[in-house]
């Protein structure tokens, strides 16, 4: 058995099991023993019920006090009750349908009660604990994984000590560096990662594992940075240029002509540019990657413009037609939804020097994109590109300027820290003319008057998107699903009104119709995912509703706020929820209060502290699985610290290690590699 061999060589994965692996992310063994729990149950721990002060999942000690008879609720659903004493704490545990739950339980004798404690109105309640005979209870730490059908904790635990018998992982950080900071072996971490032997191990193990993803992070940033040393093209800037901003039918604000004149520097000087784009949402970025490129192409060079949607890159490419229709400049689109036949002309067109500007989406990461004289790249929402992508795109060129925009506000010493190689540009001005946006919150039971407002401003000639947060029912947590919504506002809301419905996973051609069609005013109601949080950009839309708003983060709500307000036309975003939490009924203050992007990414920082607001969630494009560059801060400086002095390092045992890790992460996304 190998590391990376097929997750199928395992004993008991079958076809179907195989499949159910795969929606999990699991391919190879290697991404069985990187796929870590998400949580673990504590069961040596008891609680004490008087000490716990918020709603949580509880596991303690309780004597059984009186045993009540059951109540009929309504048809199909039992009640079942039981007083239960926790030390000086009297309270209820309740079950729902399982009235067998008595006969597992004797009045006067102690019981172990894992479950969830609610607490409301300062009354704490169990809801449906699970019990255990006190004499039957091990101690033990037991990890809980994210599941899906098909896939169980028993299942994954059984596959993954399999492969913790048969292999012992070599080490691959330095031991001066595992010395000085009393790190676990990768070993040792990776057994106690699966199987804690208790509490300290487990902390210990999720220390050594983020270290080692910081570190590879950091590795990786120090390539890009020793890039940059590199001789790169020194442009001059294009008389045309002036002519170009002449046909704009618009004045450019004081901040992008900043930004501008920041990125025309760079390109004049002799080393590569590497440069990251801030700007809120309509604040014009595309127009400054626009020029940024005109300049590298009207000095005999080719231009990459890669967008993270197909939706987005189609609008670009349309974008970059209009403006660059009398300036002889030749544009191309490579997306994955074009038939073969034309990736393939697009392909030698580029390789032959023909198209100047190539617009586009993952697909121009692939092997077979070759470029005949590559001068500049553009890279559009940068937080949904990993620092691995970067490289790629880089591999086709090593001494090219690099532009990088984000619509998604971050803090410049964030921006600094996780994007460490970059310089940092901010469009701090909007343009004039652009509308606020008025933002109201209404609960869900009163969510008609969203809807009843949305059909009076469609009778004002305007449209009206609709955002849900999941295309289908997820298998844990019930929110209404795109389809079922859709299906419930034709019937009763827009009946007769045109109304379409857009999501992910739709046919690339299929979406494209949708999208012209709302576009060109044919459709009035687009009830869609968040695929239109990037690139969707119609005047005429003057309403956001977003139903189940909690489910989003302020930042995320503030760029599908972004796609509305865009005409001169008054514009709202109403934020559907029902508010169960403190944390809940801060962010929607803040997001009905405030239309400033960077403020609401610097409280939505606060608030949740987290990589979600910046799309660094588990297994993404860096590979992170444990660390996060907002919540690890601290550590991410000592492991950038350490990445700096092992480049720098001249000793042969470093320069092994370096070129070892280097080679492995040129392999794979994943951050934590074997040999």
């Amino acid at each position: 058995m190998n590391i990376n061999d097929d997750i199928t060589v395992m004993k008991g994965v079958g076809p179907k099991t195989k499949i159910a692996l795969n929606k999990c992310g699991i391919f190879k063994i290697l991404d069985l023993i990187l796929y870590f729990p998400r949580d673990y149950e504590f069961n040596s721990f008891f609680e004490s019920i008087e000490e716990v002060k918020e709603s949580k999942r509880v596991t303690t000690k309780v004597l059984i006090k009186n045993i009540k008879k059951d109540a009929y609720i309504r048809r199909n659903l039992i009640l079942s009750t039981v007083l239960i004493k926790n030390e000086n704490i009297l309270l209820e545990a309740k079950w729902f349908n399982q009235p067998y739950i008595k006969n597992k339980i004797e009045l006067n004798r102690e019981y172990i009660f894992s479950g969830t404690l609610k607490i409301e109105k300062n009354k704490k309640i169990f809801i449906n604990p699970e019990i255990k005979n006190v004499e039957k209870y091990s101690c033990s730490i037991k990890p809980k994984y994210n599941l899906t059908a098909g896939i169980s904790n028993n299942l994954l635990n059984k596959l993954i000590n399999e492969v913790l018998s048969k292999f012992k992982f070599v080490e691959s950080l330095p031991n001066t560096v595992l010395t000085k900071y009393n790190l676990f072996s990768l070993d040792q971490a990776i057994r106690n990662i699966h199987i804690p032997e208790d509490n300290y191990k487990l902390q210990q193990s999720k220390e050594r594992l983020k270290f080692q993803e910081l570190f590879s992070y950091c590795l990786k940033l120090e390539m890009l940075k020793k890039y940059r040393e590199n001789q790169g093209i020194s442009y001059k800037i294009s008389p045309e240029l002036k002519l170009l901003k002449e046909k704009l039918p618009y004045n450019l604000t004081n901040a992008q002509n900043r930004v501008i004149r920041e990125i025309l520097i760079d390109e004049k000087k002799s080393r590569p540019m590497n440069r990251l784009v801030q700007g809120d949402v309509g604040s014009g970025k595309t127009i400054i990657a626009l020029i940024a490129l005109f300049n590298a192409i009207k000095n005999g060079y080719q231009g990459v413009l890669m967008a993270p949607t197909e939706i987005l890159a189609s609008q670009h490419f349309e974008e970059a037609k209009k403006l660059f229709y009398d300036f002889g400049v030749n544009i191309g689109l490579l997306i994955g939804s074009i038939s073969k036949t034309e990736k393939n002309r697009v392909k030698e067109e580029l390789k032959l020097g023909k198209i100047d500007l190539i617009v586009g989406t993952h697909a121009l990461l692939e092997e077979d994109v070759e470029f005949f004289n590559l001068g500049i790249i553009v890279t559009d929402e940068q937080h949904r590109f990993g620092v691995g992508q970067r490289n790629r795109l880089l591999n086709k060129n090593s001494n090219v300027d690099v532009l990088v925009m984000s619509a998604t506000p971050i803090p410049r010493t964030l921006a600094l820290t996780m994007y460490g190689d970059l310089e940092v540009s901010v469009i701090d001005e909007l343009p004039p003319g652009r509308s606020k946006v008025d933002t109201f919150f209404i609960e869900k039971n009163k969510r008609y008057l969203a809807y009843e407002f949305a059909l009076k401003e469609i009778k004002k000639g305007t449209q009206v998107y609709i955002v849900c947060p999941l295309v289908e029912e997820n298998e844990e947590i019930k929110v209404i699903s795109v389809e079922e919504l859709f299906a419930e506002l034709k019937q009763e809301y827009f009946n007769g009104i045109p109304i379409e419905m857009l999501y992910g996973k739709m046919p690339p051609k299929h979406k494209d119709v949708i999208i012209e069609n709302f576009r060109d005013n044919k459709v009035k109601v687009l009830v869609s995912t968040t695929v239109i949080e990037v690139g969707v950009n119609v005047p005429n839309a003057t309403v956001m509703i977003i139903e189940n708003a909690e489910r989003f983060g302020l930042s995320q709500l503030h760029q599908l706020r972004g796609r509305v307000g865009r005409g001169n036309k008054k514009s709202y975003c109403i934020l559907i929820s029902d508010l169960k939490s403190e944390v809940s009924k801060k962010r929607m203050n803040i997001i009905t209060k405030s239309n400033d992007g960077f403020y609401i990414a610097e409280e939505d920082l606060k608030l949740r502290g987290s990589g979600e607001i910046f799309g660094m969630n588990q297994h993404g494009e860096d590979g992170f699985s444990l660390a996060n560059l907002i919540d690890d801060i601290n550590l991410l400086k000592i492991a950038s610290n350490e990445a700096k002095i092992l480049v720098k390092s001249d000793k042969k045992e470093d320069i092994i290690i370096k070129n070892k890790i280097i080679a492995k992460l040129k392999e794979t996304s994943k951050l934590i590699c074997f040999n």
